[in-house]
């Protein structure tokens, strides 16, 4: 079945043809929306907007720009004070900077134990600077005993714990120094232990996803860049070093659980060792546009570094002379966030992506000849560019009668789909449900249940097959010790609020054909999330 694959198809030409329409498309609403233009989609809600901002303004506050109603202010959200509303809402957004009297709105953070922590929060809110600082811990155990066999003599019983503890630095400088809609960002972390799920074999999604990346160094760069808001809020410039699935394929939701097929983003966002997930940051420069109040645009270049993921390279993460550049990924976004409901308390987020990565990478299955490189040998073909697409969403679905304004019932979903010459994941589909406020008496509860599908790249499945079959099993592809064909995992969990800046989240995940191999047992695990918020 090996010898007798396709020949190599022109993927390349298409994907650049792609990329080449959607700049084309983003240049127009980019240039298009900034200048004033769609007056036919809006024009009556402007009329609209100006009548009620007065009676409205009172309403207003830091939760106007959540994400969904799980979320507290979404950073990257620009400020939106003289943009028209959108079809399904009719209210103005809040200035980026108050007067300077009052501390600065942008440099709120989330609820903590200590929130003033001595005058010294306040204070400096009052200047323009927001500092925080927090911990994220999360713990998982097997429950049963991994799969015997020859090829898995390293598999044994177990768990562990992983965590980070984070620091964040925001400085609105419009506030601070008069320098007009100009704000700074800047977080490390410290990251400690290890997780549990390669303890049976699975190398595709960590049953703690706070491990990695860290560099095992009491202090790690994850970003720090500059961002300008410019007419009125229409429009973001940012640039510096910048994580590209923080800005992109991202949402404040997916870390309401702790698996990595979800948290920070589902997992096949992530399939390149390029592209930079948090913690780990490139050279970058990215434009986010609003030409209506429910849509935004954005797109960005961010230039792609060996060893981002690799102490060798980005140990501490402030390298930053750029030696190990090897190439640039293209990220395009579209979202559009409606509110549903006779009284527009529905919020929605839908988004979808194109990401054009010009980066040489090997493929997964050919050599030179377009034959199978481990059936035939010879040298494995190199790919001149990769890409991906994706559709994201989530949508309150319903209220709960006599709660909180926040509870409620929303659910999440999407799909990716990556290169398959050169993905060990060629697609993911996953949904999810979340439950706020679900008890009486506990409005910032969160019960949640996740399911996520991964589907193991085609040449990737047929070149552990050839392995398997030569009863070659040492250097397998992606640590694998059999073949790789699919992978799931269901999540369940609960989120306490224990106090205000404390979390407890007690974890039940399941993992079906773990490592994507279905001679592996699926495997239950227990767990725990917790989260402290600081100052």
């Amino acid at each position: 079945m090996f010898k007798n694959r396709l020949t190599i198809s022109n993927s390349e030409v298409r994907s650049f043809l792609v990329y080449r329409i959607c700049k084309k498309i983003l240049y127009f609403f980019l240039i298009y929306g900034v200048s004033g233009g769609f007056p036919f989609l809006f024009a009556k809600d402007q009329i609209q907007a100006q009548a009620q901002a007065q009676a409205q303004a009172q309403n207003l506050g830091p939760q106007q720009n959540a994400s969904t109603p799980l979320n507290s202010v979404e950073q990257n959200a620009p400020p939106q004070s003289s943009i028209a509303p959108g079809i399904f809402t009719t209210y103005p957004a809040p200035p980026l900077s108050p007067p300077q009297a009052a501390p600065s709105a942008i440099t709120e953070g989330p609820p903590s134990i200590f929130p003033d922590f001595f005058g010294m929060t306040p204070w400096l809110r009052k200047h323009g600077i927001g500092f925080h600082f927090d911990n994220t811990n999360e713990y998982a155990g097997a429950l049963q005993h991994p799969t015997k066999g020859p090829h898995y003599g390293n598999y044994r019983d177990g768990s562990s714990n992983a965590g980070q503890y984070s620091a964040n630095l925001i400085v609105d400088w419009e506030h601070l120094a008069g320098i007009r809609g100009f704000v700074t960002r800047m977080t490390t972390v410290g990251r400690y232990g290890t997780t549990a799920n390669r303890m049976f074999g699975d190398w595709l999604a960590h049953s703690s996803e706070i491990y990695g990346g860290g560099g095992n160094v009491v202090v790690h760069l994850v970003s720090l860049y500059g961002e300008e808001s410019l007419f009125g809020g229409r429009f973001l410039i940012a640039g510096g070093r910048m994580s590209q699935l923080s800005d992109f394929a991202s949402s404040p939701i997916f870390c309401s659980f702790q698996n990595n097929s979800f948290c920070g983003r589902p997992k096949a966002a992530a399939d390149s060792n390029y592209y930079g997930s948090y913690p780990a940051a490139t050279w970058a420069f990215r434009m986010k546009g609003r030409p209506r109040k429910d849509l935004y645009i954005q797109a960005g270049v961010y230039f792609a570094e060996n060893g981002i993921y690799q102490n060798y390279q980005h140990r501490t993460g402030f390298k930053f002379n750029g030696a190990n550049i090897v190439g640039y990924e293209i990220p395009i976004e579209a979202q559009w966030e409606p509110h549903f409901g006779s009284h527009h308390d529905l919020p929605g987020h839908y988004k979808l992506g194109f990401v054009y990565d010009d980066v040489r990478r090997s493929d997964n299955y050919y050599n030179t000849a377009g034959q199978s490189y481990y059936v035939y040998g010879g040298k494995q073909l190199i790919r001149n560019s990769s890409w991906q697409t994706y559709f994201m969403f989530d949508q309150k679905l319903m209220n709960y009668t006599g709660r909180a304004k926040s509870a409620g019932l929303t659910f999440m979903g999407g799909y990716i789909y990556n290169s398959p010459h050169t993905a060990v994941r060629d697609f993911e589909v996953y949904g999810a449900l979340l439950s706020q406020g679900l008890l009486p008496g506990r409005p910032e509860d969160v019960f949640g249940v996740a399911f996520s599908y991964v589907s193991i790249a085609p040449g990737t499945r047929d070149t552990t097959m050839a392995m398997v079959a030569a009863g070659d099993y040492s250097g397998m592809p992606n640590h694998a010790t059999g073949v790789q064909t699919n992978a799931e995992v269901l999540e369940i969990d609960y989120s306490i609020n224990v106090m205000r800046g404390v979390t407890f989240r007690p974890d039940f995940q399941y993992y079906i054909h773990p490592n994507g191999q279905v001679g592996l047992r699926n495997s239950a695990m227990l767990g725990f999330k917790s989260y402290v918020s600081l100052f």
